[in-house]
């Protein structure tokens, strides 16, 4: 098994976490902003479709309950 060189490691660490591009404060309140918007779509559909799905039983319910 190779030995780690501790120093080398964290030169290597440092040489890498300089190379990743940070997003903007503007970018990351937008990205944030759409992942809120789709949730609430999302939670909106599948409000309706249980509603529908809801709805249909308690019609089947009634007619043959």
């Amino acid at each position: 098994m190779a030995t780690i060189n501790p120093v080398k490691f964290i030169q290597q660490v440092r040489a890498e976490v300089s190379k990743v591009v940070w997003p903007t404060r503007r970018e990351v309140l937008l990205t944030t902003v759409m992942v809120f918007i789709m949730a609430a779509l999302a939670a909106a559909f599948f409000a309706v479709v249980d509603l529908l799905i809801r709805t249909g039983l308690s019609g089947i319910y009634g007619i043959f309950g």
